[in-house]
């Protein structure tokens, strides 16, 4: 493929040396808010996009909760099994960010696009194993001893997002090139445009049109319609490379894909298959829950995948500050301004504690109605205001160690994380929470039993993960500090 520069080109490029010109150049020592003016530019379409994301969970869980508790409890299992398959394999491809940001900012655009391709072929392979889990999820409805009723509608939609999922990847790709190179509202509007298309789609699919032959799907039309969104984003994404000027300096369009090239695939794998375990481990100590709660019965895991939605609303708002600071202190690595990082990451920390405290408290006051909006089913409703209780801990908790595992990330530190992660969310919150809530000790007070048991220990889990990264956080970049490059450790 030949892609024409086109009118705007040679505006465009001199723009790209002007940009280039300022991610190398030091920048001046700046306070808290002068990190936050620079962090928000980035922060807020990540943010608008990750809510557009989480927003086709959102709007499955109410149309299904409104189908049937059996259509939501599929929900809640077949996402877990989705989440599982495919955050691992997002974490490996979303390496590309600190590689692509510590290129961008040292000013190696051409390198930068050549890691683009290279991070493509991994999305497919990927994409081939996922794929083939989630057509045979026989390992996950044996963890949720899913009755067959639930089982035939977890097979439905995950067979949907079976055919998803490579475009999931492929997007994955897309978004993390953009965001590194400090370009996330091109990747807002496309999130955006998705959901657009994806609300109507599942309402239609979820209950039927019979006016015009559109059968009632239930929970599987959820993973139909998700499955024509996020294909529709993909070609509109290829669409937009082509298109715009802003790309031509990356040169990501020229004879077609590069080939797969042994030392920048290598490159990205080391850093992203610890990366990918990281976000695996992180998601799946909350999944399983899932998992695990539903041999209580289809009400104690509807309120749990209802407070689940409510939780992973507010966690978008850290999640979208350790991606503006992720990509800031990558830049500035590789633009070789070391004290700017630091300060940054720090800066970020704090402010990202700070709104996760008064968010947590405000959503806790706020609980009743807010659950109300998901559902009026009193059973579901008893079932998931327990769990609430555990709220602004938990998402405090979250946001540190998020904000933390980012920094770390642009630092290339991803293999010390894995292990805190293993120990905290499975060890503790995990395995811990099984213990609680299925009183394997024979002493459990009655409070703590079944899914309160999961949310309790959960939360310690966060809680011990956000210290022990932090902690490293406060090691790598003293040692930076001392020594004037990143942490020799991964």
């Amino acid at each position: 493929m030949n892609a024409s520069p086109g009118p705007g080109a040679g505006a465009t490029a001199a723009t790209g040396e002007t940009e280039i010109a300022a991610l190398l150049a030091p920048h001046p020592r700046g306070n808290w808010a002068d990190s936050a003016r620079r962090i928000a530019p980035l922060a807020w379409p990540v943010l608008v996009g990750q809510l557009s994301v989480l927003a086709f969970g959102t709007i499955d869980t109410l149309f299904v909760a409104r189908a049937s508790a059996a259509d939501l409890a599929a929900l809640a299992v077949g996402s877990a099994a989705y989440i599982t398959v495919f955050i691992g394999f997002m974490g490996v491809v979303l390496a590309l960010a600190p590689i692509v940001g510590q290129l961008h900012g040292a000013g190696r655009s051409s390198e930068a696009g050549r890691q683009v391709h290279q991070a493509v072929w991994i999305a497919l392979a990927l994409s081939l194993l996922g794929s083939t889990l989630l057509v045979f999820p026989q390992p996950f409805l044996a963890l949720a001893h899913a009755g067959p009723e639930v089982a035939g509608k977890v097979r439905g939609y995950l067979l949907a997002l079976a055919f998803s999922l490579p475009a999931s990847l492929l997007f994955t790709v897309y978004r993390g090139f953009n965001v590194a190179v400090s370009r996330p509202k091109a990747v807002m509007v496309l999130q955006l445009a998705g959901l657009v298309l994806k609300v109507p789609l599942s309402w239609a699919l979820v209950f039927g049109v019979p006016a015009i032959g559109v059968p009632a799907l239930g929970v599987t039309g959820c993973g139909i319609a998700t499955c024509i969104a996020m294909w529709s984003q993909v070609l509109a994404a290829a669409a937009l490379v082509r298109r715009d000027p802003f790309y031509t300096r990356f040169k990501l369009l020229g004879r077609g894909l590069h080939r797969p090239q042994r030392a920048p695939v290598l490159a990205q794998l080391r850093l992203g298959v610890p990366m990918g375990l990281s976000i695996l481990v992180e998601v799946t100590g909350f999944a399983f829950m899932a998992f695990f709660i539903a041999r209580l019965g289809t009400t104690p895991v509807a309120g749990h995948q209802i407070v689940v939605n409510l939780v992973s609303m507010l966690f978008m708002v850290p999640l979208a500050l350790a991606n503006a600071t992720g990509t800031l202190v990558a830049q500035r690595i590789g633009a070789g301004d070391a004290p700017d990082a630091r300060r940054l990451g720090w800066h970020d920390l704090q402010l990202g504690t700070a709104l996760a405290t008064v968010m947590g408290v405000a959503m806790f006051a706020l609980r009743e109605p807010m659950l109300r909006l998901y559902t009026h089913d009193a059973a579901v409703l008893a079932a998931a205001l327990p769990l609430v209780a555990w709220l602004v801990l938990f998402h405090v908790a979250d946001a540190v160690q998020t904000i933390a595992a980012f920094v770390l990330r642009a630092y290339k530190i991803v293999t010390l994380p894995v292990l805190i992660y293993v120990a905290a969310l499975w060890g503790v919150g995990l395995v811990g929470g099984y213990q609680l809530a299925f009183d394997v000790p024979g002493a459990v007070p009655a409070s703590l039993q079944g899914a309160p048991g999961y949310w309790f220990a959960a939360t310690c889990g966060l809680v011990l993960a956000g210290v022990a990264l932090c902690a490293l956080m406060v090691w790598a970049l003293r040692h930076q500090g001392r020594h004037g490059e990143p942490a020799n450790v991964t």
